[in-house]
């Protein structure tokens, strides 16, 4: 009953044609808040889903590290374990430290990470070379993988290098400061390739082979700073983390992608909910129209609420009656807006109608991903304001007192 009066109310005709004008613009207004929240929110995920996988080709699924002290002692028999897990795809040896490298005059310093021959299986930074090739050679003869930035700052193509570049580290264990270049140790190395994933890691990265660097930093054989583990595929990586922490035991610290950078993506987070925040003020707006549209209803409708009570209509029907009113409204807004923003995310999609400027990106247009759950919740928000303001005109209507004589 209730949705009938509500639509019946919603079609006819009022007296005051600024009622209807009034209504449908508070429509067209979730409409556009709805839209616009939506196509907004589905660009940040597709951002946010570009930046996933930059960071991805550089970070493993999963990262052990120890807890407390920087090196992991050798344990082959938990290396092995470790490694014979079902879902465990491979598991890569990892030193990583500060070091220099130098081509003649030039110099730049940066962070060195000394990896074994299961690297390729853990991390896709192979994938993104834009000069050379991967190796990282062997101890005796070791090679490079430098970032794009760090072979620009000392002025070698990889791809074309004839010589070695000078790599120094410092020694482990080494107390007397006294000859600061007896703390340092001084190798050569052949850059074969160059990548390019972020700024972050092109300007400061080099990868070789782990046997050099533990050599150079006096290191013995399974000394390691962390293992880098990739998944195989439909495994659950929360769910991996507690079989990992129960194998390994007390001293060692799992991390998923997400707790490896977690600044980066907590920023992410916020971002979205700021957004969110921001563009649900549009909304807001839409509910004052509907507020000032169903208070000038319930004033053409006294005579209506005046009959419904002498009929025996409580203040619950009434008030139900005006809810559902409003609601009508927040719902008609709220599926064409989420209609708009679905034919305007798929052009995009399919189309690139809009475009990125510049030619610096490594995408052409804005992307954008639709999130079955981004429409959950903008539909929730809008209709939870439309709700919200029916209740007072509604309110009001039902407290209005049974006199049939006016």
């Amino acid at each position: 009953m209730r949705l009938r009066f509500a639509w019946r109310y919603l079609r006819a005709g009022k007296s005051t044609q600024a009622i209807n004008i009034i209504a449908w613009v508070s429509v067209v207004a979730i409409m556009v808040g709805t839209a616009s929240l939506i196509v907004i929110l589905s660009a940040f995920n597709g951002f946010e889903g570009l930046v996933r996988s930059l960071y991805g080709a550089y970070y493993a699924d999963i990262r052990i590290e120890p807890s407390t002290e920087r090196l992991m002692r050798p344990d082959s028999v938990r290396l092995q374990k470790l490694r014979a897990q079902p879902f465990v795809k491979a598991v890569c040896e990892v030193v990583e430290q500060k070091g220099m490298l130098r081509n003649g005059e030039y110099q730049v310093f940066v962070q060195v990470k000394g990896v074994d021959a299961h690297y390729p299986d853990v991390s896709g930074l192979p994938a993104k070379l834009i000069r050379g090739s991967y190796g990282t050679g062997t101890a005796e003869r070791p090679q490079a993988v430098l970032g794009a930035g760090v072979e620009n700052a000392i002025g070698v193509l990889s791809d074309r290098s004839l010589t070695s570049v000078t790599l120094y580290m410092p020694r482990a264990g080494v107390t007397d400061l006294t000859d600061p270049m007896a703390a340092l140790s001084q190798g050569e190395v052949m850059p074969v390739g160059s990548f390019a994933i972020q700024p972050e890691f092109d300007n400061k990265v080099i990868v070789t082979d782990i046997g050099y660097v533990r050599s150079h930093m006096s290191l013995s054989d399974g000394q390691c700073t962390a293992y880098e583990v990739s998944l195989k595929k439909g495994v659950d990586a929360e769910s991996v983390k507690r079989s990992l922490v129960e194998i390994l035991g007390d001293g060692y610290r799992v991390l998923d992608r997400y707790e490896q950078n977690r600044s980066l993506y907590s920023t992410i987070r916020l971002e979205k909910w700021a957004i969110y925040a921001i563009f649900s003020l549009i909304l807001l707006v839409a509910a004052f129209n509907m507020i000032g549209s169903l208070s000038m209803l319930v004033l053409e409708k006294r005579k209506d609420i005046q009959v419904l009570g002498a009929m025996g209509a409580d203040s619950r029907l009434v008030r139900g009656i005006f809810l559902t009113e409003g609601l009508l409204l927040a719902a008609i807004g709220t599926a064409i807006g989420m209609i708009l923003a679905l034919t305007l995310c798929l052009l995009q999609q399919h189309y690139g109608i809009v475009a990125l400027e510049g030619r610096t990106f490594l995408i052409d247009r804005y992307p954008v991903d639709l999130r079955f759950q981004d429409f959950l919740l903008v539909g929730g928000t809008a209709l939870s304001i439309g709700v919200f303001a029916s209740w007072f005109p509604a309110s009001g209507a039902a407290r209005q007192p049974l006199d049939l004589r006016n």
